[in-house]
């Protein structure tokens, strides 16, 4: 999908009559997004240079993830975005099914979907919180933000307590469907939770957007066009707000999606204020799609397959498999290598995060050092699938 009209050169604003000052910003920088360094070249006030330097969190998943049967790693796939923990293990399980060709209930592919979009408004929930958090106060409410985002986010991490056990790293998808069924009232539950989120999405709204120093720190800032954001291959929100009708769930609709009535929000400006826009018609439209399936969820079992007794139990066939979802961030995606046996001999992780943060020495040039946090932000990197 490349574009022949941008070449792809990292952007570099060239001042003149004025001393050149490099600055560290990270990995231990308080709005960094985790252990991000950013070294800048600076010509007072205004960033004319980028170096970006990630692999302080290098965990070795894919390594990892050949020395653990296929009914041990989702857990462990949990692990690389943190955030989205259930957008990261439905990547890996649906590689693993593919490749073995085992069918999923559709009891338990809605629910995967329910779970999914809940994630997805719980992440965006703490994306929405800290960016607003970052940028700091002159917002005059960015701390106010950052309590409320938090304050529904929990809301949903009650939801998936009461689930699987667990508020962060769940082990909820199983190659063959679900560990979990909804335990009783959990459905009525769920429903008062997104009935609150969507009236506090509102409240979230008409606070920053009649407020003007965020739409000063929003508008015309990080700005990404069409077409470098298809040269850099960048996906999720940053893609749809730069104008692309880009999401997995229509384009390749995975788990029963194509059965959701939902739409896809695309901005046009690409700037921080549209990448916020698409992500706030995300919160509603994730939650559309949670009534539907509370309003529809079929009877049946949530697995195909019986428990195991022993983790060499479950074997993957030769041959080899890419699966992708739509994360609140992006496309993740999941290659798998089988050889016969109980275990992956190859994996490859695609994290929509360190895909999305190549965009940044193309757009940051030209702008404030205050700018840095505010942009950083807006593309909603988290480092553990980033370095994986």
């Amino acid at each position: 999908m490349a574009s022949e009209h941008v070449p792809l050169v990292v952007k570099h604003i060239d001042y003149t009559g004025a001393e050149r000052l490099t600055m560290n910003m990270g990995p231990q920088h308080p709005s960094a997004h985790g252990v991000f360094r950013a070294i800048l070249t600076l010509e007072g006030e205004t960033v004319v240079g980028v170096d970006a330097v990630i692999g302080y969190l290098h965990r070795c998943h894919e390594k990892l993830a050949e020395t653990l049967a296929y009914v041990q790693y989702p857990s462990i796939a949990s692990k690389t975005d943190y955030v989205a923990a259930m957008s990261s293990e439905l990547a890996y399980v649906m590689a693993a099914e593919r490749l073995a060709k085992i069918d999923v209930p559709k009891r338990a592919q809605y629910l995967r979907v329910l779970v999914g979009e809940l994630q997805r408004v719980a992440s965006h929930c703490l994306w929405l919180g800290t960016w607003c958090m970052d940028m700091g106060g002159a917002l005059g409410g960015g701390a106010t933000i950052f309590l409320y985002c938090i304050r529904e986010r929990e809301l949903v991490l009650d939801l998936f307590e009461s689930l699987t056990g667990a508020r962060l790293l769940y082990g909820f998808h199983q190659v063959g469907g679900v560990r979990y069924d909804m335990p009783d009232n959990w459905a009525s539950e769920c429903r008062s939770t997104v009935d609150l989120i969507e009236k506090r999405v509102l409240e979230y709204e008409e606070m920053l957007e009649g407020n003007a120093f965020f739409m000063m720190r929003t508008k015309g800032v990080g700005v990404i066009s069409r077409e470098l954001a298809l040269d850099v291959g960048i996906s999720g929100p940053l893609l749809r707000a730069s104008g692309v009708d880009c999401d997995l769930r229509r384009l390749a609709p995975y788990s029963s999606y194509e059965d959701f009535e939902f739409r896809v929000p695309v901005e046009t400006a690409g700037d921080c204020f549209a990448r916020y826009k698409v992500r706030m018609v995300e919160f509603r439209e994730s939650i559309r799609i949670v009534r539907q399936i509370l309003d529809g969820l079929p009877e049946g079992p949530i697995s195909s397959r019986p428990g195991v007794k022993a983790v060499a139990q479950v074997r993957v066939p030769k041959g080899e498999m890419y699966a992708r979802v739509e994360g609140p961030r992006g496309e993740v995606g999941c290659y798998l290598v089988g050889d016969g046996g109980p275990r992956p001999y190859r994996m490859k992780w695609r994290g929509a995060s360190f895909s999305n943060l190549a965009v940044l020495p193309h757009i940051i040039p030209g702008h404030s050092v205050a700018d840095v946090v505010a942009i950083m932000g807006s593309v909603d990197p988290v480092f553990g699938e980033v370095d994986r």
